[in-house]
């Protein structure tokens, strides 16, 4: 439920959505995406309502959240919402060497569900060719139920993921699929099928960036923790780089698990 805007949790933490990546992160990087070998990969990010304060470091977009409010305040302007992503990507990026990926800024902007289409032969890969959205309020009900997160702990300090990249493109198909797979489960209301993208996309990030779940500033065993919640649910996730949350498919409960609500808006 959102909160009202002038609650004392909404004027300490603010109104600007949350972002929760889904199945094919990665893909929205030009490094990976130029060498997909079907394009366009897909990925899949939701907006959710800021009814609570994630752990920074942890695959929330946090830090480009709080540009966006340094940007435009409260709440997002009312203008295109492609203007607003590309707005937020260049002040986030300005002057990087390792630009951040525009899901981020898109799935902070776009509410509902959402599948981003990346094609390095379009816009350089850096926004997608095509983003295909479900505002469908059934739809989002049944995410929010289904979608249970478990904190685990933020990616340290001195940590990268990128120290080692095996950008394989049959991998990289693989995580294209991963996402395109996750939108059409979570559009066809099918647990079995959204944790099997879980799955796939954690299958990929192992193979594509090793140092994603193991390197050694981690101090979990991130995949075995991965692995043991896989074969007790339909599937699972790593929420970013180095843990985060858990983010687990299941229609039944997940104990010391939290729920996040979609938010969508209806023409």
């Amino acid at each position: 439920m959102r909160l009202p805007h002038s609650s004392a949790l909404a004027r300490e933490i603010g109104s600007i959505p949350h972002r929760l990546q889904l199945a094919g992160g990665w893909i929205d990087q030009p490094f990976v995406s130029r060498h997909d070998p079907d394009p366009p990969g897909c990925m899949v990010v939701v907006q959710t309502e800021p009814n609570f304060r994630p752990m920074d470091r942890c695959g929330f977009a946090s830090g480009t959240r709080a540009i966006a409010m340094k940007l435009w305040g409260d709440c997002l302007p009312d203008r295109p919402l492609e203007e607003l992503a590309r707005e937020l990507y260049n002040a986030e990026n300005k002057d990087k060497a390792e630009p951040s990926g525009s899901q981020d800024m898109i799935g902070l902007v776009y509410p509902g569900v959402n599948r981003l289409d990346y094609d390095f032969r379009i816009h350089d890969g850096v926004f997608p060719a095509h983003i295909e959205s479900c505002n469908e309020p059934k739809v989002a009900t049944w995410l929010g139920s289904v979608l249970h997160l478990i904190a685990v702990e933020p990616r340290p300090n001195g940590y990268s993921p990128l120290g080692v990249k095996n950008l394989d493109r049959k991998w990289i198909a693989k995580l294209g699929q991963s996402g395109r797979d996750c939108y059409n489960a979570i559009i066809e209301m099918n647990v079995q099928a959204l944790g099997l993208s879980f799955n796939l996309n954690m299958e990929c990030w192992e193979s594509i960036l090793p140092q994603v779940v193991r390197h050694p500033a981690l101090r979990l065993d991130l995949m075995a923790l991965l692995q043991a919640y896989q074969e007790d649910y339909c599937g699972a996730m790593y929420s970013g780089c180095g843990g985060g949350y858990l983010i687990i498919a299941s229609q039944k409960p997940v104990p010391g698990a939290f729920k996040v609500s979609v938010r969508v808006i209806q023409p």
